[in-house]
């Protein structure tokens, strides 16, 4: 019986190791496709309870729905970026854009003293500086340009990942909760600790993940509007990158709107400048103190400094995916944890009454 059960489990992990490579290609497409099933089961239940339990109707109007509020929004600022992107692309490799001039401009703008001062740490006044700048500005914006590039050129994979999210999604509609509890009877956990534990991770997914797309998606907007209005090149790059950037704590979109404010002080656009940090600070600064205690609650709410790092880990590992695997994989830990340390309490709390009694 040993053997019987040590082959069969060797077995279970094999095939399961060989189903997720299967699914390793369109990773990211299942990845969504469960990420806004959850999200958006809540709805699905309500429509299915209008329907009178038509589950199949109820799982098309909801995936219908998801399209409508999420999808084809994000196709349109997808197509955006990778115009914007393309064209910033074929510019940079034009030489349309010389960051030696803008650099030019900011050393005019510097008072005499600035000059002075980077000569006496051995640089040739704002020379030596200038290529440095330069050169990184052109690397970053080669980098960023090429990777929006990229993703119009990957049409036919685009296409194909999307059907799976799509058609996965209407199933995780229609069998969600059977195929929950499933996982919940496999989970080799008591009923209890199943329930504790699923409830808890959803709860964070769906805290975590909306409270933390939604705020980046308004900041990257207002960032993206405030950029057209004050005439600054590829404003819809920008406010996707404010978007993603904004999903780490402490620094943020401000990483982005504020090299833009000192770049428009230094050239003398000392209006725009204030404008952009006035935006920054009071209207983009103050939406994540505003709406995420209204979307994510301190119940659910990771710790900043796990989310920072989990989301530059998840970066670093998984890509773009990686804004919202690394934060996942944080609330897993976090939730597991959780429940050790509740289990432990409770065998320290029955040794002390054995020993009282």
């Amino acid at each position: 019986m040993s053997i019987q059960r040590t082959s069969f489990y060797i077995l279970l992990a094999v095939v399961t190791i060989a189903f997720f490579w299967l699914l390793l290609p369109y990773y990211s497409a299942v990845l969504w496709a469960v990420i806004l099933a959850i999200i958006f089961f809540p709805v699905h239940r309500r429509v299915e309870h209008a329907l009178k339990g038509r589950s199949g109707i109820a799982s098309l109007l909801t995936v219908l729905l998801c399209i409508f509020l999420v999808i084809l929004p994000s196709m349109i600022i997808l197509g955006s970026l990778i115009r914007e992107g393309s064209n910033l692309y074929q510019r940079i490799n034009n030489n349309e854009i010389d960051f030696s001039a803008y650099s030019t401009r900011i050393e005019e703008a510097l008072p005499a003293f600035a000059n002075d001062l980077l000569r006496s740490i051995r640089l040739d006044g704002f020379t030596d500086l200038r290529e440095s700048v330069s050169a990184a500005f052109m690397q970053a914006g080669q980098s960023i340009a090429g990777t929006v590039l990229s993703l119009g050129q990957n049409t036919l994979q685009f296409f194909i990942g999307f059907g799976i999210m799509l058609y996965l999604m209407y199933f995780l509609f229609r069998d969600g909760a059977g195929l929950a509890r499933t996982i919940q009877q496999a989970i080799p956990l008591s009923d209890d600790y199943t329930r504790q534990f699923v409830d808890k991770f959803a709860a964070v997914v769906r805290a975590t993940v909306k409270g933390n797309i939604i705020i980046a998606i308004i900041q990257g907007t207002i960032g993206g509007i405030a950029f057209l209005s004050l005439g600054i090149e590829a404003p819809a790059l920008w406010g996707v990158v404010m978007t993603f950037l904004s999903m780490l704590p402490a620094v943020g979109a401000a990483l982005v709107w504020g090299p833009a404010a000192i770049w428009l002080f230094l050239t003398g656009a000392w209006l725009k400048g204030l404008a952009m940090v006035l935006i920054g600070v009071l209207v983009i600064g103050l939406i994540d103190n505003l709406l995420r205690p209204l979307l994510v609650g301190k119940s659910t709410r990771l710790p900043d400094y796990i989310v920072l790092v989990s989301t530059v880990g998840g970066i670093s590992l998984f890509g773009i995916n990686g804004f919202v695997i690394g934060p996942l994989i944080a609330a897993l830990f976090m939730s597991a944890w959780s429940l050790f340390g509740r289990q432990q309490n409770a065998k320290k709390n029955e040794a002390a009454d054995e020993v009282i009694m």
